[in-house]
């Protein structure tokens, strides 16, 4: 076993007891805090508890671990799951309820990731090479993405005939995801003092405009194989404003596109700047789609074998940035998506113990 951080030796300070089940290991992970930009403490963690099992080559990039079994088998399976949540609103740490976990990040996604530690270390010899994945700053803007800083530099270390993407899904197959832009639609007036205010124009009335557009707005439906794709326009936040006595003369709209993935990002982008033709309309961010791709052998197989249903993914995830490698891929984990992100969010933990033994029978071959 080796490893690696950017060439350098890493000493790991917190420790993750693998001995756990995939319930008590969620607690767990919950109790690191891991907000975006500051995974380090978790990720230590997880490499520390890999390098203990002895079977894995380890990799890692800043915060991103990649984890390798190398016995020559005839198909290599990629599970991955990203380390870092949203801020945490007072739910850390966690707490049981009942059959209720509670916590930041217990749905997105650290359920997945006590999944995948879990069946690492229950696993000796599953059928297929193993490859874990373990990365950054998912939840901010695409530029950051950890699995997407590895599929640039290090794209060898992801390399594989199938990935499983452990986002919440409930237990069952999402298929593709939404594309998704940002961009800022601004609106230019002229200052002018309050009680004279016929001599300048008020910008953030005139965002009024951009506003009714997104009203207006009616949202595309797209099935594609069967999984059926809802588009959404959102004005995500606005600014202006300079100070009390001031008339504004800038304003501007953030809004977040999420397109179904018969679109491209260029596409996405244009369609944006047609809605708000007059505008000026700045794109800040962009990833792309993907295709639900269940025609793919190795989806097809992972599907049957695991006597799930496949529906749409409503978000963006990094199934995205293993399509653009050409590997076959679907979002499978546990947790609600619906409570990503919530102050109470939390997850079943019946649909963690489902998921990891669905997942083992799949990897026993």
């Amino acid at each position: 076993m080796t490893s690696s951080v950017n060439g350098a030796a890493r000493t790991t300070t917190t420790s993750l007891d693998l001995s756990q089940d995939p319930i008590e290991l969620t607690a767990a992970l919950v109790d690191i805090p891991s907000v975006s930009g500051n995974e380090g403490a978790l990720a230590d963690a997880v490499e520390g508890a890999i390098r203990s099992l002895g079977r894995f080559r380890i990799d890692r990039d800043g915060d991103a671990i990649v984890a390798r079994t190398q016995h020559g088998l005839a198909r290599r399976v990629v599970l991955a799951g990203h380390l870092d949540t949203v801020p945490i609103a007072d739910n850390v740490p966690s707490r049981l309820d009942g059959h209720l976990l509670y916590g930041c990040g217990t749905s997105d996604m650290k359920s997945g990731v006590a999944v995948m530690l879990h069946l690492a270390a229950t696993m000796p010899a599953p059928a297929y090479d193993l490859t874990l994945a373990f990365y950054d700053h998912e939840e901010v803007e695409a530029a950051k993405n950890g699995l997407g800083r590895i599929a640039r530099t290090n794209p060898d270390w992801l390399a594989a005939d199938f990935a499983v993407l452990l986002e919440p899904t409930n237990g069952q197959v999402e298929g593709g995801c939404q594309g998704t832009v940002r961009a800022v639609v601004r609106t230019s007036g002229q200052r002018a003092h309050p009680a004279r205010s016929w001599l300048g124009e008020n910008a953030i009335h005139g965002a009024a405009g951009v506003l009714n557009r997104l009203v207006d707005y009616s949202p595309r439906s797209v099935d594609i194989d069967g999984c059926v794709y809802r588009e959404g326009l959102n004005a995500v936040r606005i600014s202006g404003g300079v100070a009390g006595n001031v008339i504004p003369d800038v304003c501007e709209v953030e809004v977040n596109f999420r397109y179904a993935p018969d679109r491209d990002q260029e596409q996405a982008a244009a369609h944006v700047r047609e809605v708000f033709d007059g505008y000026e309309v700045k794109v800040t961010d962009s990833a792309p789609g993907a295709l639900p791709g269940l025609s793919a052998p190795a989806v097809a197989d992972f599907v049957a074998r695991t006597g799930t249903t496949v529906v749409a993914k409503y978000g963006w995830t990094d199934v995205a940035r293993f399509a653009a490698l050409g590997i076959p891929s679907v979002n499978f984990g546990p947790g609600d998506p619906n409570l990503a992100h919530k102050r109470d969010e939390h997850v079943d933990v019946r649909n963690v113990t489902g998921t990891a033994e669905t997942l083992r029978r799949y990897l026993a071959g």
